[in-house]
């Protein structure tokens, strides 16, 4: 594949580095193979994906497995305690080693049984004994950049990647004042959907609240718009309401609890952080790309107990089988519609008091991808 950048027709607008006087991506980078093809290389294998928690890895050896796109790896918990991440692949004929996730003291090939220790280094390779020459040194796993992030995982493919705590800013600062509780907090619950539209499309739908009234109407109630703002950062978004009414449409919540706003972050390009009215929780809400129309989304629910309450079980049951359904339907709309010959780019409302109408979010996040692309809205 070339990295080469990518034609941009004279008769596409530009973004601008003003939102109020920008223009949106056009619709080709919402459908294009060869530009989800560009966005494999320069966006996915060069930035931190989120792949987990750490009490996922609670002993020696346990073991997860997870993919970036079509490279599949998985993490463990070494005999030093440490978290490593490897791609999942043998070193002999390129056999998967391990599925889904659980504890083993050796990982062990399926298929001619190589095995390897819990730190990537052969252990041994039956019959090589006999093979003149053989180091074993050169069949160790091929290990992964991993970073813990407060409790949260993430990995990245590129080895010389900015570390994800000096590329992110004061995000760890503001989840800590927002979630006092991040490093108790326990999962409780997961859900899953297959969307038919392009991951840029779902996360511009994240990153603004100007559809928030009419097309959640529930939500709306949950926190208070009026107060609702959003700021960009570097490599992330905070988006940020105070509580709405206790007894609203979405799911009541006691005043008296623990947060008393709604609080969601983006972070670069497909992890978002989210806090709702109520009692101490989390949602980690996170993107898998399946290709240029299709997007596996993924949310983790965390609270400070694996049993649910009535609120908490009603608080899920609202973002599961209603907020979460009518975004969905939204995206996929909009997906339909990007593939319209009526259809070419937008503009960005904004707004100088960046109210909870403004855009400035999207085009914040619009920008990060036409600097990934390297020049191709240029």
């Amino acid at each position: 594949m070339s990295n080469a950048t990518i034609a941009r027709p004279a008769w596409e607008k530009k973004l601008h580095a003003d939102p109020a006087r920008s223009y949106t991506l056009p619709a080709r980078y919402y459908t294009s193979a060869e530009i989800f093809e560009q966005e494999r290389e320069l966006v996915f294998f060069h930035s931190w994906q989120y792949v987990g928690h750490v009490e996922d890895l609670p002993e020696v050896g346990s073991y997860l497995t997870c993919n970036v796109l079509d490279q599949n790896l998985f993490v463990t918990r070494g005999k030093d305690e440490k978290l490593r991440a490897f791609y999942n692949v043998c070193s002999h004929r390129a056999h998967e080693l391990l599925r889904g996730a659980g504890k083993a003291r050796v990982i062990t090939c399926p298929y001619h049984a190589w095995s390897y220790h819990l730190d990537g280094a052969l252990r041994t390779a039956r019959g090589s004994e006999n093979v003149d020459g053989f180091n074993k040194g050169e069949f160790c796993l091929k290990e992964v950049r991993l970073e813990t992030f407060g409790p949260l995982i993430f990995v990245n493919l590129d080895p010389d990647a900015v570390p994800l705590a000096e590329q992110s800013g004061d995000l760890m600062a503001e989840l800590r004042h927002h979630i006092p509780d991040l490093d108790r907090l326990t999962k409780a619950a997961t859900a899953s959907w297959v969307v038919e539209a392009n991951w840029k499309v779902i996360v511009d739908n994240f990153l603004e609240c100007y559809h928030c009234e009419p097309a959640h109407p529930a939500f709306a109630q949950l926190v208070d718009m009026d107060s609702y703002r959003s700021q960009t950062h570097g490599i992330y978004s905070t988006h940020v309401s105070r509580s709405g009414r206790p007894d609203n449409k979405a799911f009541k919540f006691d005043p008296k609890d623990d947060s008393q706003v709604g609080a969601f972050w983006w972070l670069w390009p497909t992890t978002t952080i989210n806090v709702s009215p109520g009692a101490s929780n989390m949602a980690m809400f996170y993107l898998k790309p399946l290709g240029p129309n299709r997007t596996l989304e993924i949310t983790d629910y965390y609270f400070m107990s694996k049993e649910l309450n009535e609120q908490q079980q009603a608080r899920i049951d609202y973002a599961n089988d209603i907020l979460t359904i009518e975004d969905n339907t939204l995206c996929e709309s909009v997906q339909r519609g990007l593939h319209s010959r009526g259809y070419t780019q937008g503009r960005f409302i904004v707004d100088r008091e960046r109210t909870q109408i403004s855009e400035h979010a999207v085009h914040h996040f619009h920008q990060l991808v036409a600097t990934a692309l390297d020049g191709a809205t240029t």
